[in-house]
């Protein structure tokens, strides 16, 4: 299954932004809504290619309230998220899976409260463009920050 995760932008709710539209509710409608980050929403979606359709269904909401889109697709990494693109460049046959490693995002995780629930959650801050030379991702140096997420970058997206 792959799990797609919507981060909102700076100066938006996303939750609320999307949900309050009746075209973008009806295409989450069939998925179970997480909240992996602050303002962020996260689904469970049955391959690949669904999540490349979601969010090709979502685009319009995406180039307004979304700031990021990842894609996590175990047969790729168990642990690194694709970008859109990639996501989309994998699906499509253009990158092959093992190809998809070298250039990377890396975002800090930093704690933060919600105000709405007063539970913590975690915000992701900073991301850091990185090119990974062997096996291991360089660490991340932007920000004192316990964990990271690593997001897999087309060439293009990488050089612009």
């Amino acid at each position: 299954m792959a799990r797609v995760c919507l981060v909102g932008a700076d100066d938006v709710t996303l939750q609320y932004e999307l949900l309050s539209r009746e075209t973008s509710r009806n295409a989450l409608a069939a998925y179970d809504l997480e909240e992996p980050f602050y303002n962020a929403i996260a689904v469970e979606t049955v391959s690949l290619g669904a999540a490349v359709a979601l969010l090709n269904d979502l685009d319009w909401y995406l180039a307004r309230f979304v700031g990021s889109a990842f894609v996590r697709e175990p047969s790729v990494s168990e642990a690194e998220w694709l970008s859109r693109e990639m996501a989309t460049a994998i699906r499509d046959g253009e990158v092959a899976p093992n190809d998809s490693g070298r250039f990377l995002e890396i975002y800090g995780l930093e704690p933060v409260e919600s105000s709405s629930d007063d539970r913590a959650q975690q915000r992701l801050v900073e991301p850091m463009l990185v090119a990974r030379t062997g096996q291991t991702v360089p660490e991340y140096d932007l920000r004192d920050v316990e964990e990271t997420l690593t997001v897999r970058l087309t060439e293009s997206e990488f050089g612009a």
